[in-house]
């Protein structure tokens, strides 16, 4: 294909699996139970977190979550005490993150929210920079502070050279806006351009085999080179490509 011919399969694609539809059976439905904005943001995260195997297992696991936090995330956080927190020591909540993890994230969450009102200025870019390599390895020191903990493995270091998935979703989960209604957009200022397309199985699979991206692992050098392509297609919004290349590698249409 032109470059003019893969503008326009993926902008149709794109348009077609960023639906209303997308949310039944993806783990954006969590967050999309809350209209705070401490409960999405709370609720996409912990989603967000534990977003890799099989969609239907993290959406009953991110229940899990949600039930220990008596479906008020934002409430329970700040007001937990340390007891309560202790029966999660010897739980499973998914895969490898189990409940020492959760216990761990929540009192990481209960101080940050302690300071701030969002999580949005932990992940703010900076004017010198285009992506959130340096953003996601500053939200990454603030979040995990200074204490050595096992949940540490959980949260993607890019100085690493992670792709960072899970927070580049969670991201575009919170800084996306449009009329489709998948994304929530309460983010106002972190401008979507700066986003990237959360490099996975799906989305490198299908952005090799439609020659997007060279290299062959899914790590953030991998992220850059697909930043690389998918800019030129919309600077604006170049994470809108994240459903055409999702969608196309889940349905198996390509």
């Amino acid at each position: 294909m032109t470059f003019s011919e893969l503008k326009d399969f993926l902008d149709e694609k794109a348009d077609f699996y960023n639906a209303p539809e997308f949310i039944d059976n993806d783990p954006v439905q969590i967050p999309h139970r809350f209209s705070l904005k401490q409960d999405i943001e709370i609720a996409g995260f912990l989603t967000a977190t534990i977003s890799w195997g099989n969609r239907k297992a993290i959406i009953n696991d991110a229940e899990k979550m949600l039930d220990f936090m008596e479906q008020t995330p934002y409430d329970f956080i700040r007001n937990v005490s340390l007891k309560e927190l202790q029966t999660l020591e010897n739980r499973s909540i998914h895969r490898t993150f189990n409940g020492e993890d959760f216990k761990e994230f929540i009192l990481n969450l209960k101080r940050i929210y302690n300071e701030n009102e969002s999580l949005e200025h932990l992940f703010l870019v900076e004017e010198n920079e285009g992506n959130f390599y340096h953003a996601l390895e500053r939200f990454r020191k603030n979040f995990i502070g200074n204490v050595q903990h096992r949940s540490h493995k959980h949260v993607s270091s890019t100085y690493k050279n992670s792709s960072a998935k899970r927070l580049m979703m969670f991201l575009r989960w919170m800084v996306r806006k449009d009329r489709k209604g998948v994304d929530f957009g309460i983010w106002k200022d972190i401008d979507p351009k700066n986003l990237s397309v959360p490099l996975d199985v799906h989305t490198g699979n299908i952005s090799r085999k439609l020659n997007l991206i060279q290299r062959k692992q899914n790590d953030w050098k991998t992220v850059e080179e697909l930043d690389s392509v998918v800019r030129k297609f919309n600077a604006d919004d170049p994470a809108k490509y994240d459903f055409a290349l999702f969608g196309l590698g889940v349905s198996k249409d390509f």
